[in-house]
């Protein structure tokens, strides 16, 4: 019995090494974690590119494209009154210098509205070498971080080169990588020295058993020593004084100090698209076969516009479900979640000037699945939000639709 139990050990241990020399780098920022409705139906991103993905260290980089505040925001969600545009990267690989919001730079969270279309751009500075998954993203007060399309950027060069000097309101040129390190380290290191002397100086003596039989006999008096309240004097009054005396020192030293910000920016969205309302689409119906892993759209489409138009793209919580006949027109980076034959039409004929028209669509992938949003129809709010592309052939025109619907759940 013992000879066995030694070879399943032996056995289980030749197991777990075999599986850790197999494990790989997490790739995930958390961009299925929230519940696929607040994906959905909160932040839309679309025409999000990076100016390059290559690139040293020490070299700028940047982001840009756009979002959709959604109309149908959710319920259950805080309305996002206190936002923060960011970018989230496995540790700090990169600097943040620069962030405009529909042109105009910010620093601190900022109010959208719900409705509007926004610009962004974000410009980073390489600072570690190697290979990063990287998503801008948005932090929602009170509900998470609903991520944007992700990329693999590559940094190459060493990090000892790397330089972050910034010249500071007196003309000082300092480094941010080592500024105020030592100071940093010095108070640490004595505030953590005068607690552990604290403590000690209570523990150097027998407790709990021996204090107990001591309060049972009546000698409480004799637990706190006269030693004892002068050093708890001292504590009292020295470290107020300690503190007060160090700030006045530091004031005195650096009299131009900017605190950190706790406003809130309120920027407005953009301006409404001169062919808003061109091109009207109500969504009548949405449902979601679980076997096939597709969703099926019934909507109402009106064409004001002067040529024929064409639905071109569906796109939600990042994924893009592409009309096959029209793949030319995609905006995006067609190596990120996307579909290239995941949308097919009832009728795919052009909706011509003037037409309105009923027709079904249809978005099938195992995306569905496998970026965890076929749990949408397990939620306490079963409705699927996203954008629609639709085009005009002819002139190049390009008519975005935020649309959104209750969710029916077909099981055959």
């Amino acid at each position: 019995m013992k000879t066995l139990l030694i070879k399943c050990a032996v056995s289980l241990g030749l197991m777990l090494s075999l599986y850790a020399l197999n494990v790989q780098t997490v790739m995930a920022h958390g961009e299925k974690a929230l519940e696929p409705f607040i994906r959905m139906r909160t932040i839309q991103w679309y025409d999000v590119k990076w100016d390059k993905q290559q690139f040293n260290v020490n070299d700028e980089v940047s982001v840009s494209g756009k979002f959709h505040v959604a109309e149908d925001w959710p319920i259950s969600v805080p309305k996002p009154e206190a936002t923060f545009l960011n970018i989230s990267t496995p540790g700090p690989v990169l600097i943040r210098t620069e962030r405009y919001l529909n042109g105009k730079p910010f620093m601190n969270s900022v109010a959208l509205q719900p409705g509007g279309d926004y610009d962004f751009k974000i410009v980073l500075k390489g600072r570690l070498p190697g290979r990063y998954h990287i998503h801008p993203f948005f932090n929602l007060k009170d509900a998470g971080q609903v991520m944007g399309p992700g990329v693999w950027l590559e940094i190459a060069g060493t990090a000892a080169d790397f330089s972050n000097e910034i010249k500071t309101i007196n003309g000082e040129l300092i480094d941010m990588e080592s500024y105020g390190l030592s100071n940093g380290i010095f108070w640490h290191l004595f505030w953590g020295a005068l607690a552990t002397a604290w403590l000690l100086w209570w523990l150097r003596r027998p407790l709990f058993i021996p204090r107990y039989k001591m309060l049972q006999a009546g000698l409480e008096d004799e637990l706190v020593t006269s030693n004892d309240r002068l050093i708890a004097k001292v504590m009292l009054v020295g470290v107020p004084v300690l503190v007060l005396a160090v700030n006045a020192m530091t004031i005195g030293d650096y009299p131009n100090t900017i605190p950190l910000q706790a406003s809130l920016d309120r920027i407005l969205p953009l301006p409404a698209q001169v062919n808003a309302g061109v091109v009207d689409v109500e969504t009548l119906k949405a449902e979601y076969r679980i076997p096939e892993r597709m969703m099926t759209f019934t909507l109402k489409i009106n064409n004001r516009s002067e040529n024929p138009v064409q639905i071109g793209e569906f796109m939600s919580a990042n994924v893009h479900f592409l009309n096959k006949d029209l793949q030319a027109s995609y905006q995006g980076d067609a190596g990120t979640m996307t579909a290239p034959e995941g949308l097919s039409l009832e009728n795919p004929a052009p909706i011509q000037p003037g037409e309105q028209r009923t027709m079904t669509i249809t978005s099938s992938d195992a995306l569905w699945e496998s970026e965890k949003l076929d749990g949408l129809i397990r939620d306490a709010d079963s409705r699927i939000g996203g954008l629609l592309f639709l085009y005009d052939t002819v002139v190049g025109e390009r008519y975005i639709s935020s649309i959104s619907a209750a969710v029916i759940p077909k099981f055959n």
